[in-house]
């Protein structure tokens, strides 16, 4: 069997998101002849912790952990919190935040970090990982982005042991959307596309999780098109074999949001709407899985749906399943139109209503079309046409399922037997 080193910053018993997709595609590997072994950090202070998580790791599955410098932990003691409060993610980079600390904190980490503020990971992984690679044979390298810095510690691998890299990009590089309205400086941005170019050259073959953002990545290096792939972020078909009906004696209609919601994702005219039908008697309550930014929560209040809002933080992904599964009305918004929400796939297999906002994004709205499943709205929209055309939505369920996980790993198995040194 041949034997593939995935680099992943976030791993269980880290209850970030994005790590549910290098997950799976480690989990289905092994079926499919490529054995995996993990590198992933020591101690991930940033984000919650989920230890369900863990029991999703093969036992197979060898797992290296190692040291870092965190950064986050001395933006902790900078902005006064405690080492066991968390962080929120949608409030680090909130611009609703005025105070001095939290802007001078928000410019070193857009400026002094680069490509980001998990580089205190690099030296101490590659340190560690050749000595792993002078006493073990690899036969690829696969990287997941972000923290973009892992993909620069593949690069260094790669080139000194002549393995191929496979850098796979869960969201954009240099001009990642959290970038969206802060500075950064011509030289911290020159620095951060050469480190860009460099892993993308280098790379024998490149993963996307949307064709928009293949697309995006292909017209500012058109080396990138033959040897780059979309494998779209997908769900677990497993976590839904049992889906629960939602309790039968409530009145209320649920309308859900799971993950992170930030400033620029604020349907203003929405809540405003929402105001209205609640006053005409409709029973709507909101439920928010995930943090909420002080913004997003100040429009709530604003139109006086703070008594019908339930913020329930985080959650075990299997009891998210379950949220999104007893809703009524699932809703997420979109960034841009290179961002495809990686929530989108699960909703679509809840096959749940869905109301999603954004501006200019044709590959999510393309999506949602042709499963049925619900409708996508400008952010200067209402709302209003999603209530009028509920009756119409019916997801079609053979299409979510074809974007279950184990299939991509397929995909990934086989774009791993293409390769060569």
């Amino acid at each position: 069997m041949k034997k593939v080193l995935f680099l992943t910053y976030y791993w269980p018993p880290s209850g970030k998101a994005s790590l549910h997709f290098p997950l799976q595609l480690i989990k289905h590997l092994n079926e499919f002849g490529w054995q995996s072994t993990v590198a992933t950090v020591a101690e991930e202070t940033f984000t919650q912790k989920d230890d369900s998580l863990i029991a999703e790791i093969p036992p197979e599955i060898k797992v290296h952990k190692i040291k870092s410098f965190e950064p986050f932990n001395l933006y902790r003691k900078f902005i006064g919190k405690s080492e066991a409060e968390p962080l929120i993610a949608s409030e680090t980079i909130s611009k609703e935040k005025k105070n001095l600390s939290h802007r001078i904190s928000i410019w070193v980490r857009m400026n002094l970090f680069i490509p980001d503020a998990r580089i205190g990971w690099y030296p101490f992984a590659v340190k560690f990982l050749k000595k792993l690679l002078n006493h073990e044979k690899f036969d690829a390298i696969i990287t997941v982005g972000p923290p973009h810095s892992t993909h620069l510690i593949g690069l260094r691998l790669s080139k000194l042991f002549h393995i191929p890299h496979i850098p796979i990009f869960i969201d954009p590089w240099v001009d990642i959307v959290y970038y969206k309205d802060f500075r950064r400086s011509a030289l911290t941005v020159g620095i951060d596309k050469y480190f860009e170019k460099r892993v993308l050259k280098n790379a024998s073959h490149i993963i996307f999780v949307t064709k928009s953002m293949r697309a995006d990545f292909v017209e500012k290096y058109p080396f990138a098109l033959n040897k780059s792939t979309v494998l779209y972020w997908g769900y677990n078909e497993e976590n839904f074999s049992e889906i629960p009906d939602k309790d039968k004696f409530s009145t209320d209609k649920i309308l859900l949001h799971a993950g992170n919601i930030f400033d620029y994702q604020n349907p203003k005219r929405f809540w405003e709407y929402l105001k209205e039908k609640i006053s005409q008697g409709d029973r709507i309550k909101l439920q928010f899985v995930g943090t909420v930014s002080p913004e997003i929560r100040e429009s709530l209040i604003k139109n006086g749906l703070e008594k019908v809002t339930e913020y329930l933080g985080f959650l075990p992904y299997q009891e998210v399943i379950r949220k999104l599964c007893e809703a009524d009305y699932l809703l997420v918004c979109t960034t841009e139109k290179r961002h495809v929400p990686g929530k989108l796939f699960e909703y679509l297999r809840s096959q749940k209503p869905i109301l999603c906002f954004g501006d200019e994004n044709p590959e999510v709205e393309e999506l949602i079309k042709n499963c049925n499943a619900g409708i996508f709205l400008s952010y200067q929209d209402s709302g209003e046409e999603f209530f009028k055309n509920i009756k119409s939505f019916s997801t079609d369920l053979a299409f979510a399922k074809s974007f279950d996980r184990k299939k991509a790993a397929l995909k990934l198995a086989e774009i791993l037997n293409t390769l060569r040194v």
